[in-house]
């Protein structure tokens, strides 16, 4: 005998549409428009799978459910909803739903949805607790969040190992925290570290923890963030910047359960959720021999790809919205963006992604006196003069060439960004002059052939204050005959 399946959508073009597709994969069908006409045919026991929509005209699908899992916990449940937000994902699968699917949808993937559920052994499941979720942690409808949505929802009654690929600034931390706040693991730790924010000679210490005496300095036992996260979620950010050692611990500990400390004996037991995440091609640092390749089919058991913001532009004037909120809720004023400010943003391709869409409505919020943010502010901030006051006074730069300043200000970017939400080692101001100066003093000799007397004019610095320089970084100096 063939499965009935219950079909509940307000929408009459969509509940014929499901009624033809679903009868020609041999499946009996019935429709209604209501949830008092569903509830009625669950209680009654028929039907062997339901599929419905969240808002229909007398009761919120997400209100029935629970009575639904209550009466017949092995009746399976898709759910359809036009509100694609994240939230809606969750509470479909917070609420017992076998699967959830925004529309508008493949009918094809539908049918296969149905045909896994029904073949799946029947599994009676608990009724699902209520629980008050009023945040959004991930704003956007567009398409390409509703993939991550969905992969979100079903990871969250699991342990699976996730590994969050994408660019720099596309929230792979708020993702890995959603997954933690909204899983099974809500009432654990969540614990992050970057790993490229840590010395590598601290790493295997900061994720393990050491014994009093490990080495030099441990004055006392440290617990590290497996022990910190037990229980909960170990967010490892930046994995791919993970040294080879490290990297063989940590292969280690996911394929017996178990670590030791720093200058330790005994192994430890450990109970926490993996989420690693990089902005890195892994697969071409295996191929470089920098990164184990058993360890990233050990971590990338779940792969999750986060969409950058040019991809994803119809989110940016929910997005703006939601930036701008949390804004006035700080008290840093209160503004709204009109539409031809909206609309240059999502010209705009966002090479900082969302954080970098974050950070330029809080400038605006702060900065400017106006009640409405218009295009002409945007375009100023977005794509500023080419030259200021201080920069008039410099030899000037050839038309379209990067000034000297873009270009440290774009590295600076990308270095702070690769820390996430970390912020760099201690140290910044040094480490960065002396990194600029190397190159700087190199690019000198090499335009003037080695002529040290030509390379301290064109810097502008004493001759014998550059031979000291160059002493110091070690720099080897080679004269060419032609510029002698």
């Amino acid at each position: 005998m063939s499965a009935t399946i219950l079909v509940a959508d307000d929408d009459a073009a969509i509940r014929t549409v499901l009624n033809q597709a679903l009868s020609r994969a041999g499946y009996e069908v019935r429709v209604t428009s209501n949830a008092s006409t569903l509830w009625r045919w669950v209680a009654a026991g028929e039907g062997n799978l339901v599929v419905t929509d969240v808002v229909m005209p007398d009761e919120n699908a997400f209100d029935l459910l629970p009575r639904i899992k209550k009466a017949r916990p092995d009746l399976p449940v898709v759910v359809m909803s036009a509100q694609n937000t994240f939230m809606t994902a969750i509470k479909a699968s917070e609420k017992g739903a076998y699967d959830y699917l925004p529309k508008p949808f493949d009918l094809t993937e539908l049918i296969a949805i149905i045909g896994r559920a029904l073949a799946e052994p029947k599994k009676v499941q608990k009724a699902p607790e209520e629980d008050n979720q009023d945040g959004m942690p991930l704003v956007g409808r567009s398409a390409a969040m509703q993939e991550v949505y969905r992969v979100l929802a079903r990871m969250m009654q699991t342990d699976l190992t996730l590994m969050i690929t994408g660019e720099s600034g596309t929230g792979k931390e708020l993702v890995a925290r959603a997954l933690h706040d909204y899983g099974k693991r809500r009432k654990g730790p969540f614990v992050a570290i970057n790993m490229a924010a840590i010395p590598r000679d601290l790493i295997e210490s900061e994720l393990f923890g050491h014994e009093k005496g490990a080495f030099t300095g441990a004055q006392a036992r440290s617990s590290g963030r497996f022990e910190q996260a037990e229980g909960g979620t170990l967010f490892l950010d930046e994995i791919g910047d993970m040294p080879m050692d490290a990297q063989t611990r940590l292969l280690r500990v996911l394929q017996q359960g178990e670590y030791m400390t720093v200058g330790g004996r005994t192994p430890i037991r450990t109970n926490v959720r993996i989420v690693a995440a990089t902005n890195k091609d892994l697969k071409q640092s295996i191929q470089q021999g920098l990164f184990r390749e058993d360890l990233y089919y050990r971590l990338n058991v779940v792969p999750l790809r986060l969409p950058p913001l040019r991809d994803r532009r119809e989110d940016i004037p929910d997005l703006v919205r939601h930036f701008a909120l949390v804004a006035e809720r700080e008290g840093l004023g209160s503004k709204r963006f009109d539409i031809s400010a909206l609309e240059a943003m999502k010209a705009y391709d966002w090479p900082g992604n969302v954080r970098e869409l974050e950070n330029l409505v809080r400038r605006l919020v702060a900065l400017y006196p106006q009640d409405i943010i218009t295009r002409e502010i945007v375009d100023a901030e977005i794509h500023p003069p080419q030259s200021s006051p201080v920069q008039a006074e410099r030899a000037p730069e050839k038309e379209g060439q990067l000034s000297i300043r873009q270009g440290i200000e774009q590295a600076v970017g990308k270095y702070f960004a690769s820390f996430g939400h970390d912020l760099p080692p201690p140290g910044l101001y040094d480490r960065v002059l002396v990194e600029v100066e190397h190159p700087l003093i190199m690019a000198a000799l090499a335009a003037t052939g080695g002529n040290q007397i030509r390379a301290a004019d064109l810097l502008g610095m004493n001759r014998n204050t550059l031979r000291k320089k160059i002493r110091d970084l070690g720099i080897s100096v080679y004269r060419d005959a032609r510029n002698a």
